[in-house]
């Protein structure tokens, strides 16, 4: 397979064409080889419209979902941003592409370790992955300018809100499966109401 023409034909496709229209983030996404964050058995599906599988009864989530709440995020460079949910790596390096400092957190140790081991391989050192329950959050390094969140719980962690700085924002899925809803938190001290973005699924959020 042609990984560049692939990964080309993606971001015109399925970004593009539903309407991504942050440069950064299509850029970010442009150039991060999304097939190496994937398990060799599946990587002929890296640039699918779909989720895959990566192991650990986990998936690399659709690149359109990837994009889009990369873009809800509302990024500038130099922010500090908790991602839950290592997963395979790929979320993190699209953050790292965009100029953040990015914290992971991931449950599972295999997982952990193989994200660790693919970021370093691409030079994203400004990424470092965290063992431990997404639940917690990460509050030894809080607050968080940005969260997001990469597996639904079915409400909102308060830990996890309490981490965001008084500005700070939070994209992540809530709820059941098949009724979950990706929602943009804010800080209580905003006195902004939650707003739910759009219909999603997920892999549950478990604990530790």
């Amino acid at each position: 397979m042609d990984h560049t023409a692939a990964r080309a034909e993606m971001v015109a496709t399925q970004l593009r064409a539903r309407h991504i229209r942050d440069e950064a983030v299509i850029a970010a996404i442009s150039t991060v080889p999304r097939h190496l964050f994937i398990p060799e058995t599946n990587r002929d599906l890296a640039y699918r419209d779909g989720p895959v599988a990566i192991g650990e009864g986990q998936t690399i989530s659709q690149p359109y979902l990837v994009a889009l709440m990369t873009e809800a995020l509302q990024l500038s460079a130099g922010m500090r941003v908790l991602e839950v949910g290592t997963g395979s790596g790929y979320q993190a390096a699209i953050l790292s592409a965009l100029g953040v400092q990015v914290h992971s957190l991931e449950l599972r140790p295999r997982l952990q370790a193989r994200a660790t081991q693919t970021l370093n391989a691409l030079g994203a050192g400004d990424v470092q992955t965290h063992l431990g329950d997404g639940f917690d959050g990460l509050c030894a390094f809080a607050p968080f300018d940005r969260i997001i969140v990469t597996a639904a719980p079915n409400a909102i962690p308060h830990a996890l809100r309490a981490q965001l700085s008084a500005q700070g924002q939070m994209i992540i899925p809530v709820g059941a499966r098949k009724k979950q809803i990706l929602m943009r938190v804010y800080n209580h001290e905003r006195r902004l109401p939650d707003e739910p973005l759009i219909p999603v699924l997920f892999v549950p959020m478990t604990a530790g």
